[in-house]
C-alpha cells in the first residue's frame, strides 16, 4: 500500500499504548503529537486542520466520544479513530453516531489501524 503523509493525533491515558502507537504509527512515515487525555488535545491552540484523531475511549477525564463532540462543537471537524478494550454494540453505535469512521478492540489486530488512518487522511487529502 502507498505511503500516505499526514498528522496523526493520539489520545490515550496509558503512556506505553501512546509511545508504542508513536513509534509504530512513525515507522510509517506519519507525524504523530500525543496527547495524554482529551483536556490537553482541547487545550491546544495549534491543532493542524488536517490530521487524524486516533482516541481512546475510557479516559478519566472525558471519554473519547465527548472529546470528538467538543471539537465539533469548535468546528474542528477531521477523521477520527475510537480506539477502546470493550467495544460493546452501545459504545460501537454512540461513537459512529458522533463521527467516528472506525471503532477498533484492543489489542489492535495487526495493521488495522494503520489502515484506517491512510484510508482517513487519504480521502480528506
Amino acid at each position: 500500500m502507498p505511503t500516505v503523509q499526514g498528522t496523526v493525533l493520539v489520545v490515550d491515558d496509558d503512556d506505553a499504548v501512546r509511545r508504542s502507537l508513536k513509534f509504530a504509527l512513525e515507522l510509517h512515515g506519519l507525524d504523530v503529537r500525543l496527547y495524554e487525555d482529551g483536556d490537553r488535545l482541547l487545550a491546544d491552540e495549534g491543532l493542524p486542520r488536517e490530521a487524524c484523531l486516533v482516541a481512546d475511549y475510557r479516559m478519566p477525564s472525558r471519554d473519547g466520544i465527548d472529546l470528538l463532540e467538543r471539537l465539533h462543537e469548535r468546528d474542528v471537524r477531521m477523521p477520527a479513530i475510537l480506539i477502546t478494550a470493550g467495544a460493546v454494540p452501545r459504545i460501537r453505535d454512540r461513537a459512529l453516531r458522533s463521527g467516528y469512521r472506525q471503532v477498533l478492540e484492543k489489542p489492535l489486530e495487526d495493521g488495522a489501524l494503520l489502515d484506517g488512518i491512510r484510508s482517513a487522511l487519504s480521502s480528506s487529502a
